[in-house]
């Protein structure tokens, strides 16, 4: 009888264990979509699954630059609801094929109410109207490249319709060609093509309805207004598309969505959510942490986002369609998600680095260059430097299975164009301001610097000696802005004959006017520190460490005025460390490389406890494509990679007692934090598999074998 009772307690406990650490724990009941719709954060919201091309939810009207994903929370009106939206970019666009169930053709809006909304990952609904006993439920999910909306009437008649509108648009997208043609009674087939952001989109589309219809257009064709044949109480509609066709987009549908069962999509579009959040977990009692913790990680997978078809066919940078044997990709924010989102990536979707790194290998065969900011098969040219290169770079040197001679090529041959300030730069080691009207000179230099630096690692790794030299050489000229006698990176001014550093005056280190002073959406202040790749280099050039660790400790503290036009991204400041833009993202752990390391535990307690929320204005800047996001996942779980390639990923402080990361291959990379509280933020030592930790660092090659990072917790620095 005991030893029965002893069996059933075994099996109990067994139970129990496999609830706590089951791969299939429902972690999106800790999602909160609606974090980062208001303020500026610029998050998307609707039904969506990981890196879907299918992005479906409300669009409201543009209002300014808020609005840039579509939806804002402030707002309150109803244009429709998109197959296509951005989430936290800078710029609005997309929108594509919008559809609104209406009780009478003439309707292009209606007023809502957030009250009326329910939204969680991969599903979306709301309830709209023009009075109590006149109202549309609408709901929403999604495949990668589907999506299913089921639209109930409170009254079945002959005036309730769906519009189908291919002139709405977000933002920059402005329409410039659009067809529907109706295939039978419930097949509706056509394309949109647009410009804005990216200059010549062009997305088809195929649209299937459960009950048979009619079509008619407004005056202007753009807009459908599709009735039924029969009065409607409820209709579902399956739209797929495609950057290829309408027969792909067909396919898509019957590939991805051959059932019209919208309670089973949610259902597997909620799994699709769960395998990836499961892919980290974290033991922790504070439930709005674990809010923000898993909201983060499901914001970080809205891109980048399938740009194919299920047979591989895609549309390329050169206009044309191409047949991959891989899966390609878009939405590349680079600028911004090279610094976290990427390296987050490496570790948590391994599976996914190959395609990544042969979508932008592509690229560069189609358009002779390296992507930089990439939109539906667009090069937008959008921010500076050149941020593919530490991606596909960190990417080759962490050991994926990729053509390195390859990305080496693309990478020399993207770095030695003339456009984009390059040819200042190859000409006279740094790109003089007063030889660039465009401006934005420091904040190029120091990106291509870094960019530089990666391109020589690789060409070391692969024991290409002439080109390692070159572009370690190149890598160093962040040294030209560096003026000794201020400790800032400014603008330097091209005089013939001159050996000596002059430059641009007046100066403020303070300004940040885009356009117009020398820096990209910062000020000197930000600037100085962007030396991720040479942070031992830079601290020489502030004449050693004291001088740097006082400059650093200032950055926090000072205040100054930005000016009247002052970029709106700069957001989130402690001092004039702007945590709500990019370049501020690896300041705090540049303390790491000091003998001060501790100096960064409290601030970066400050960052994630007080800039993260769970509620609407969640962010402090906004989203931008993941990154935002990446930083918290990284930094609460008390790591961050600083350097741009490589995969040194430096200590910081941990949020939380415990995380286990599913590394692939079956292995599980852990670090716990012993003793952690509010008050022991500093860590005492370091272990990595009982092994003592003598730098503060831990390489990628250790977190993809899978192992323990145990680090012991104290309410005391320790100091060096």
């Amino acid at each position: 009888m005991k030893k029965k009772s002893f069996y059933l307690f075994v099996l109990l406990l067994s139970a129990i264990t496999s609830i706590s650490y089951a791969s299939d724990e429902r972690l999106t009941k800790f999602v909160n979509p609606y974090i980062g719709t208001g303020g500026h954060g610029h998050v998307f919201l609707g039904a969506n699954v990981p890196f879907g091309l299918v992005q479906a939810g409300p669009t409201e009207p543009t209002r300014g630059w808020d609005w840039c994903s579509g939806y804002h929370y402030s707002d309150s009106v109803l244009l429709g609801f998109s197959q296509m939206h951005l989430s936290g970019t800078g710029v609005g666009e997309l929108g594509d094929i919008t559809l609104l169930p209406v009780f009478k053709s003439s309707q292009r809006s209606f007023l809502f109410s957030h009250n009326n909304e329910e939204v969680k990952p991969g599903y979306y609904s709301l309830r709209f109207g023009e009075k109590k006993d006149a109202m549309i439920q609408a709901e929403i999910s999604a495949t990668k490249r589907v999506a299913i909306h089921h639209y109930c009437f409170s009254e079945s008649n002959d005036s309730n319709c769906v519009l189908l509108n291919l002139k709405q648009g977000i933002g920059w997208d402005r329409l410039t060609d659009c067809k529907m043609t109706l295939v039978n009674d419930t097949l509706l087939i056509g394309y949109r093509y647009s410009t804005g952001w990216a200059k010549n989109q062009q997305i088809y589309f195929a649209a299937a309805f459960s009950k048979p219809i009619t079509l008619k257009f407004d005056t202007t064709s753009t807009i459908g207004i599709i009735s039924f044949k029969k009065p409607q109480k409820e209709i579902t509609i399956k739209i797929a598309l495609s950057p290829v066709s309408t027969d792909n987009a067909q396919l898509n549908m019957r590939t991805e969505m051959p059932h019209w069962n919208f309670e089973r999509v949610v259902a597997e579009a909620d799994k699709a959510w769960n395998e990836q959040l499961n892919k980290i977990k974290i033991k922790t009692n504070d439930l709005k942490a674990r809010r923000i913790f898993y909201t983060c990680l499901y914001h970080t997978m809205t891109a980048p986002s399938v740009f194919c078809d299920v047979n591989g066919d895609y549309r390329g940078s050169d206009g044309m369609v191409h047949h991959a044997n891989f899966t390609n990709y878009t939405t590349l924010s680079l600028w911004d998600t090279y610094r976290a989102a990427h390296p987050l990536s490496t570790i948590i979707h391994p599976e996914v680095q190959k395609d990544f790194a042969e979508t932008m290998l592509a690229i560069f065969r189609e358009q002779g260059k390296l992507p930089v900011w990439h939109l539906m098969g667009n090069e937008t040219n959008c921010m500076v430097g050149n941020p593919a290169i530490p991606v596909i770079i960190d990417i080759a040197l962490k050991g994926f299975d990729v053509d390195k001679q390859a990305i080496l090529n693309a990478a020399n041959k993207s770095a030695m164009l003339d456009e984009r300030s390059l040819g200042l730069l190859k000409k006279y080691g740094y790109i003089p301001c007063n030889l660039e009207p465009a401006n934005e000179t420091v904040a190029k230099g120091l990106e291509y610097a870094l960019a530089d630096y990666c391109i020589a690692e690789l060409a070391k790794n692969l024991g290409e000696k002439d080109i390692e030299t070159y572009y370690e050489n190149r890598s160093q000229s962040w040294r030209n802005y560096f003026d000794e006698s201020t400790k800032f990176m400014r603008g330097r001014v091209y005089k013939e004959g001159s050996t000596q550093k002059i430059f641009r005056t007046p100066f403020d280190p303070f300004h940040a006017t885009p356009q117009k002073d020398d820096y990209t959406e910062g000020n000197a202040w930000q600037y100085t520190w962007l030396v991720p790749h040479d942070v031992n280099g830079l601290i020489k050039a502030f004449g050693g460490e004291k001088s740097f660790i006082e400059k650093l400790d200032s950055l926090f503290i000072v205040e100054g005025d930005l000016g009247d036009e002052t970029a709106p991204d700069i957001t989130g400041l402690i001092g004039q460390y702007a945590h709500g833009n990019e370049p501020s993202h690896h300041i705090i752990y540049l303390y790491d490389y000091t003998r001060q390391p501790y100096k960064a535990a409290p601030l970066l307690r400050q960052v994630m406890t007080t800039l993260y929320r769970d509620s609407i204005d969640g962010l402090c800047g906004n989203e931008d494509v993941g990154q935002m996001s990446a930083w918290y996942i990284l930094s609460s779980m008390g790591i961050y990679q600083v350097e741009p390639a490589g995969g040194k990923y430096m200590l910081g402080t941990p949020l939380f007692d415990e995380v286990s990361i599913n590394v692939g291959n079956g292995k599980t990379f852990t670090i716990i934090a012993r003793d952690n509280s509010s008050k022991n933020i500093y860590v005492q030592r370091a272990w990595f598999n009982g092994k003592r930790l003598k730098k503060p660092f831990i390489m990628f090659d250790d977190i993809k074998k899978g192992g323990t990072l145990t680090l012991q917790m104290s309410d005391k620095p320790k100091k060096l």
